[in-house]
């Protein structure tokens, strides 16, 4: 492979490029900010702390400095002086070609530097509040990751050294992914072709006993000789396909549920066309918990059932149960919630996306009908980590050729859904924009008003520690929403893998404090850590609500017929 410049009059220019790049990067990133259109991601005024500005810069000019004698002198045999290394679980610049050479030493080096330069600029340009602050912080990170000399062909010692090898395969295979995606309409990120949802995936039997436009009811087939009387409603959330809870039979939440003794219901939401463009969050209540917590009851002849929302699929259960309070029903003897909102006072960086212009201009599209199209909800959650999501696959995908590996948590990730435009619109303002759910009174839901600290049944509530979709400090405010006796559980790692954690495999940790008085951080210095899944905590809490023993009974009755076999055929419609 070539080498590259190696002499001290290459090294300055490239030192002069590289400096000159961090200043073009940071200037980009003002120029983004000034074609936003949102006044809350402009610069305000007063303007920039001149001294601060003119010391950030110093520092950047001499430790470009520092990192150009430091690669020239390690080419000359002397021990390097001044390193910058990735910043932790960054794997971009981990093959040894980045080191081999002197320019792409240097080139890596160089960009990390610049990255670390635009971080600080931010840190020093003023903003209106701390939500304009964290926007520029996002915005910035998208240009730093975009600007990736991984990224690009001409930059990447990976791509070269691979097209040389192959004679230049690499480079006619990549080019052939590229078509294939732009086919596609998205990046390839796992093998599809393996995978096949009832076949391979979302593989707990069971049969659809009730249908409407808007979902599939589900009832699993019991895997004990005894269940308890009180069944289990579970409540996935709409932003995607249910069966990340129900992926393979060694990690399935749904399977772990039945096995544990319980009769369990699963709302499958359909992936709405154009002909479900109109329905709103009251259709969303009404067609999805309300009537599934119905049938659920009819078919097991209990007055009240055991339930439990995911993510959104939390909001709209605890929504849903609010209307049903207020109407005098009360068919939930505890209530279970996985990594879900009811306060939206700090929503993350998905926030970050939704603002009052933002809103208004998709109420004024969709808001009175139509959808918001499952590939703009993809890109959204997958530019929240855009390095793992995004670049990862174009630098595999197209610069190396590579095939993508089968995994099944990524055929699931690209299996996204859409949404009707009413109920999208309803849940930003109402929720996103104006956090009214948590304000006892203030939201009309299906003609009436909700009061969520109405809800007095025993409730488990699991958050999870890296969650970047819904903060667990955020999750940790429903303890001050609802009127119930609370279990407050903080799993480790993040939304997806904190929840689907199985008990068979014995990872990571979580955390548990009977005591909610304290704040969140109070919480957690006086919680114990406990080894393994937090499964097995819920289902030790869940046991004593569940009822009395019984045998099982098949899928339906004569009222609610098997209409087909689970996991039918709603889940099995791909947005377009």
């Amino acid at each position: 492979m070539a080498q590259g410049p190696n002499d001290n009059e290459a090294f300055m220019g490239s030192a002069t490029q590289f400096m000159q790049a961090g200043q073009n990067m940071m200037q980009q990133f003002m120029d983004y900010l000034g074609k936003t259109g949102n006044s809350a991601a402009k610069i305000p005024s007063p303007a920039v702390d001149p001294q601060a500005m003119t010391a950030l810069q110093k520092q950047f000019m001499d430790q470009q400095m520092s990192l150009w004698q430091s690669v020239l002198g390690k080419q000359q045999g002397q021990e390097p002086v001044f390193k910058v290394a990735p910043e932790p679980g960054d794997r971009r610049f981990a093959a040894p070609e980045w080191k081999e050479s002197p320019i792409y030493d240097y080139l890596h080096q160089a960009y990390l530097l610049n990255t670390q330069y635009l971080k600080q600029m931010v840190e020093v340009i003023p903003a209106e509040d701390e939500k304009a602050k964290e926007r520029m912080r996002f915005l910035a990170r998208q240009v730093a990751d975009a600007m990736a000399p991984s990224n690009f062909a001409a930059t990447n010692p990976e791509f070269i050294k691979l097209a040389m090898e192959t004679k230049g395969q690499s480079i006619t295979d990549g080019i052939n992914n590229l078509i294939k995606d732009f086919e596609k309409g998205r990046i390839s990120m796992t093998d599809e072709s393996v995978f096949e949802v009832g076949q391979n995936i979302a593989t707990t039997e069971g049969a659809v006993v009730y249908e409407n436009e808007l979902m599939q009811l589900i009832q699993y087939a019991p895997l004990t000789q005894k269940v308890g009387t009180r069944p289990l409603l579970v409540v996935p959330p709409c932003l995607n396909k249910f069966y990340i809870m129900d992926l393979q039979p060694d990690n399935s939440l749904i399977r772990f549920m039945v096995e544990q003794g319980n009769t369990v219901f699963l709302v499958s939401w359909r992936n709405p066309k154009e002909e479900q463009g109109h329905l709103g969050w009251d259709n969303y209540l009404e067609n999805g918990p309300i009537a599934a917590l119905r049938v659920a009851r009819e078919i097991t002849k209990v007055k009240q059932v055991n339930a439990l929302g995911f993510c959104v699929g939390g909001t709209i259960l605890t929504s849903a149960l609010a209307v049903l309070k207020e109407r005098g029903e009360d068919p939930v003897a505890s209530l279970t919630l996985l990594t879900t909102l009811l306060d939206f006072s700090d929503t993350g960086e998905i926030g970050l996306f939704i603002d009052e212009q933002g809103v208004a201009a998709r109420e004024g599209t969709i808001g009175k009908g139509g959808l918001l199209p499952a590939r703009d909800l993809q890109n959204t959650f997958s530019f929240l980590r855009a390095n793992d999501l995004v670049w990862n696959y174009v630098t595999g995908n197209y610069l190396k050729g590579e095939k993508p590996k089968a995994f099944d948590l990524l055929y699931w990730n690209s299996d996204s859904t859409s949404l009707p435009g009413p109920f999208a619109c309803w849940y930003m303002r109402n929720m996103y924009l104006e956090n009214n759910l948590r304000v006892p009174g203030k939201l009309g839901m299906c003609g009436t008003k909700v009061d969520l600290g109405k809800l007095d049944m025993p409730v488990y509530l699991l958050a999870t520690r890296e969650d970047h979709i819904v903060p667990w400090h955020s999750a940790y405010q429903s303890t001050r929403i609802l009127g119930g006796k609370i279990r407050f559980v903080l799993g480790a790692s993040g939304h997806i893998a904190g929840v689907i954690n199985p008990v068979s495999k014995n990872k990571r940790s979580y955390w548990i404090n009977e005591d909610v008085k304290a704040d969140a951080e109070g919480w957690l210095a006086a919680a114990e850590e406990m080894k393994g899944s937090w499964w097995a905590d819920w289902a030790g809490w869940l046991k004593p609500l569940s009822g009395e023993q019984r045998a099982p009974r098949k899928p339906g009755n004569a009222k609610y017929k098997p209409i087909e076999p689970a996991p039918g055929r709603y889940v099995k419609e791909r947005a377009v």
